[in-house]
Formats: structure tokens, C-alpha cells, sequence
């Protein structure tokens, strides 16, 4: 098998390993857990949950970032990135918020399934993409997320999502965190 064939499977079982893992979370996450506080951020359990899965819809955008930038002169995909990082402080805003937000709709009853259909999209698009495409990258805006390079190929942006879920993992308060 090629390396980039296995650099597929690798990012198709992480993104499955996140899936199941987030299931554990919500099944295994008692009623009074919801609503505490987690570790290091300003989000409750419940929305920092979100914010998890919500890297994961980042990324479904980011793909469509890549594949029209990635025909674009390189120029077009700096100045972008340029103007997306002098937004940072708006976006952080609206991060948080969005996420303090979106558990009125994602709550803990529907997340699971948002999660699903997300994980189930990015697992469609991984399969379809052609070997070419995993050399191929941007620039993204490096100051919206410790895992945000300057430049990232295409299979390092199917690798944030599970790093970011990680990071996050780690900082929630709920009995059922164990080891990823």
C-alpha cells in the first residue's frame, strides 16, 4: 500500500476514533456535569462539547477554503489568510459565543447525531479526494487555533480536527474522560 493510501486510512480511523469517543462522552457525562465548569476555558461541559464538534464543521469549510484558493494564485490564499488572522479578536468572539450559543440547538440530546453527520460528510470527502490533493495546501489564519499552521496541506487539515478535539478533551470536568 502507498503512503498516501495509508495517510487516508490513518485520517478516516482518527476521525471514526473521535466519533466513537464523543458518544462515550455524552453517554458516560452525569446530569449535574452538563452545566459545570470545564478546565482552563469559560464553557461548561456541555458547550465545550459543542465547541468538539464544531471543529469538526470547521473543517468541512476549510475544505472548500483549500479547493477554491487551491486553484487561485498563491497570492489570493496570503491575503486572505492575512485578513482572516487581523480578524482574530471577532473571531474569538464569535467562537465562544457561537458555541455558548449553539447548544440551545446542539444540545447534549442532538450533538451526537450533528456529530455523526459531520464525521459521516468528512469520511465521504476523504474517500473521493485524489491522491494529488493531499500535496496540495494553503495558508490559513495560524492565530485562530494552536493547530493552524501558516500553510497546511490537505491532510493536515484532516488532521486538526482530531488534535483539536484532544486539546479539548483534556479540559473537560465529566467522569467519563479516559484516554482517547
Amino acid at each position: 500500500m502507498s503512503q498516501p493510501n495509508a495517510d487516508r486510512d490513518a485520517l478516516a480511523a482518527d476521525l471514526e476514533r473521535a466519533r466513537t469517543d464523543f458518544h462515550h462522552l455524552l453517554s458516560t457525562t452525569g446530569d449535574r456535569e452538563w452545566g459545570a465548569p470545564t478546565d482552563g476555558t469559560r464553557w461548561t461541559n456541555e458547550e465545550l462539547l459543542f465547541h468538539m464538534v464544531f471543529g469538526y464543521m470547521i473543517v468541512q469549510k476549510l475544505l472548500v477554503l483549500l479547493r477554491l484558493f487551491g486553484h487561485l494564485p498563491a497570492g489570493a490564499a496570503r491575503a486572505n489568510s492575512r485578513l482572516l488572522n487581523a480578524a482574530t479578536s471577532p473571531f474569538n468572539l464569535v467562537n465562544f459565543y457561537g458555541s455558548r450559543l449553539a447548544t440551545r440547538v446542539y444540545n447534549r440530546r442532538r450533538m451526537g447525531a450533528k456529530m455523526d453527520r459531520v464525521i459521516a460528510s468528512l469520511q465521504r470527502s476523504l474517500r473521493h479526494e485524489t491522491e494529488s490533493n493531499f500535496a496540495r495546501g494553503m495558508q490559513y489564519p495560524e492565530r485562530w487555533d494552536p493547530y493552524f499552521r501558516g500553510y497546511m496541506t490537505l491532510a493536515e487539515i484532516y488532521r486538526y480536527p482530531g488534535q483539536h478535539y484532544d486539546h479539548h478533551r483534556k479540559q473537560l470536568t465529566v467522569s467519563g474522560v479516559r484516554k482517547p
